[in-house]
């Protein structure tokens, strides 16, 4: 006997809204929930490598800095080993490779510190370009967006990389190049993310 199976209707969808922050992100919401927030230290304090910090912005499609974006970042250690079972090596103890910063309700500025990752291996045995993997979620976007951040002075390792060289057109790989300033002794990173336009940053369907 064939039953007639009674489908459920989609739960509507939503974007990210305003609450998103005080689950997330409680302390820049204003709420002292926990002693220390999960993912603000990424690479800990016995992390090897270069020290640097990135900064950026969320632009939208007028040009405005987006003031309420969350961004997740994942990366791999000074050797290019992930904090994962499957990796093959060991990371320095207190080294997550994992982060979450908000950007600044005034300003839409964000940031973090971390240290400069290396060379992972990526599919089929090739050496991708340092790089660090940011996930982008904020009130308007429907689902989260994935992109990458390579450094501008690895130009050797980036002409090799097998996802940058995916993109054909040379000023659309240039969306994903942060270019670096030093600033009292301190690599600083610039990225800013343009969510649309001429500029649209190359996001990743992953």
């Amino acid at each position: 006997m064939v039953q007639k199976l009674d489908y459920l209707k989609e739960t509507p969808s939503q974007t990210a809204g305003p609450y998103v922050h005080i689950g997330l992100a409680p302390g820049a919401a204003g709420f002292d929930i926990y002693e220390r927030e999960l993912g603000w230290d990424i690479a800990g304090p016995n992390a090897k490598g270069e020290r640097i910090r990135i900064e950026g912005l969320v632009i939208d499609g007028t040009g405005s800095p987006v003031k309420d974006v969350m961004l997740e970042a994942w990366q791999a250690n000074a050797d290019g080993i992930y904090p994962h079972p499957e990796q093959a090596g060991e990371t320095e103890e207190g080294f997550k490779g994992w982060g979450r910063v908000i950007t600044n309700f005034d300003t839409g500025e964000w940031g973090f510190d971390t240290i400069k990752p290396g060379q992972a291996m990526g599919r089929n045995g090739q050496l991708m370009a340092p790089h660090i993997s940011l996930w982008i979620v904020a009130r308007g976007i429907n689902v989260g967006l994935n992109t990458r951040l390579y450094f501008d002075d690895e130009a050797e390792a980036n002409a090799t990389d097998p996802v940058l060289n995916v993109i054909e057109l040379e000023n659309r790989r240039a969306t994903l190049i942060a270019k670096r300033e030093m600033r009292d002794d301190v690599p600083v990173y610039r990225f800013d993310i343009t969510l649309q336009g001429d500029n649209e940053t190359v996001f990743f369907d992953i």
